[in-house]
């Protein structure tokens, strides 16, 4: 992928898993962010807090490593503490579609780095998913409230099942910049600019330890599997992988130009 000085990169880096998640988007994030002029990072954290959700330290911790928006998604509410600082930090977003009353926001518009303004936006589908408010809906109301204020708009669809996905996808196609699947943690070959200019891809998968099963330790997952008996996960501390995609953005229109899906290890 050129870095197109024309072009406004963003980076959105998938679920940050655990410690060794965090640790290796403070290693990898300066040289990928100067090695294709990013504009602005995304990344989503429901999971950055041993496995499990976040919280305040987390999210500042990985404030700190040069990301300006963390999504979230089903696990958002795992540690009680993030209820406090969720409704404060409007940095991080919880799913849109919950009841009007939750703590916190769905969708922010920011700055980027040149000056240009870009909304975030954070949706849960419903498929083997919380059954919240409808995705389609309420986010079609969400883009023409912001894009009042920009044309540039990124949508986190945290959702499980890949034809909510591809529907969503194409219903929002021409409508946003771009539409990045999470939730799944298994990263999709399927990254490409849909017909109308809108990126897309299923899923960007897990920035967290690679020999796991979803970022978390093989034998607790394999022996639930197995016996089908009450197990705590653990994350556990082998190498991580760190999965992101790089959109390019056309600034006059607010399509995008390319897709770029990594897969990055430490050597």
């Amino acid at each position: 992928m050129p870095s197109n000085a024309d072009g406004i990169n963003i980076i959105f880096i998938g679920d940050i898993v655990g410690k060794s998640g965090r640790q290796i988007v403070k290693a990898l994030l300066p040289k990928v962010v100067e090695e294709y002029k990013i504009e602005l990072v995304i990344a989503n954290g429901e999971n950055s807090a041993g496995g499990f959700g976040i919280t305040e330290k987390i999210g500042e911790e990985i404030f700190s490593f040069g990301v300006d928006i963390i999504t979230t998604g089903n696990h958002v509410w795992d540690k009680k503490e993030a209820i406090p600082y969720i409704a404060k930090e409007p940095r991080v977003l919880r799913p849109l579609n919950y009841p009007a009353n939750v703590p916190g926001t769905g969708s922010t518009v920011i700055r980027t780095k040149r000056g240009n303004l870009v909304g975030v936006l954070n949706v849960s589908g419903r498929v083997f998913m919380n059954l919240l408010d409808c995705p389609f809906r309420t986010t079609k109301k969400e883009i023409e409230r912001i894009r009042e204020q920009t044309k540039f708009i990124f949508i986190d669809f945290h959702a499980e099942a890949t034809s909510e996905k591809i529907a969503f996808g194409y219903y929002f196609d021409g409508q946003v910049s771009a539409i990045l699947g999470t939730h799944t943690h298994v990263q999709t070959a399927d990254e490409r600019i849909l017909p109308k200019g809108t990126a897309y891809i299923t899923d960007v998968g897990m920035t967290g330890p690679e020999d796991s099963v979803i970022g978390f330790k093989l034998d607790e997952v394999i022996d639930k599997f197995l016996l089908h008996m009450p197990q705590k996960f653990e994350v556990p501390s082998v190498p991580a992988v760190f999965s992101a995609v790089i959109v390019e953005v056309d600034p006059d229109t607010g399509f995008s130009k390319n897709i770029k899906r990594l897969m990055l290890r430490q050597n």
